[in-house]
């Protein structure tokens, strides 16, 4: 499963440079899947171009983007953005929930 960020955030944004796949985006900011990973030149799909920005998830408050969060699997033992957060506000999405197994293909789809 991926990480949320709750409504508890205070706008601190340690969390934004930890995350190795850049899945962690400062409130009303747009975003890229190309944004930090090897997408740049590769095409998703016939609808989804990686290098296209997309609105943000949250206008208020940093957010994490499903689709790019490994929980660190590939890189780190621990989510980095659970154990930087000073008010524990980075936690597990029980929306998105992904085996091990997934978030490992997923950080080498994002990091070919």
């Amino acid at each position: 499963m991926s990480i949320k960020i709750t409504t508890n955030c205070i706008n601190c944004g340690a969390c934004e440079p930890e995350c190795p796949n850049n899945a962690i985006y400062e409130g009303g900011k747009k975003w890229k899947m190309a944004d930090g990973t090897t997408l740049t030149n590769k095409k998703l799909s016939i609808n989804l171009d990686p290098t296209i920005s997309q609105n943000p998830k949250n206008e208020d408050i940093y957010f994490i983007v499903s689709e790019k969060c490994t929980e660190c699997i590939g890189f780190f033992s621990e989510p980095q953005c659970v154990i930087i957060c000073p008010v524990n506000c980075c936690v597990k999405d029980l929306k998105n929930i992904e085996t091990k197994e997934d978030l490992l293909k997923k950080k080498k789809f994002l990091h070919g």
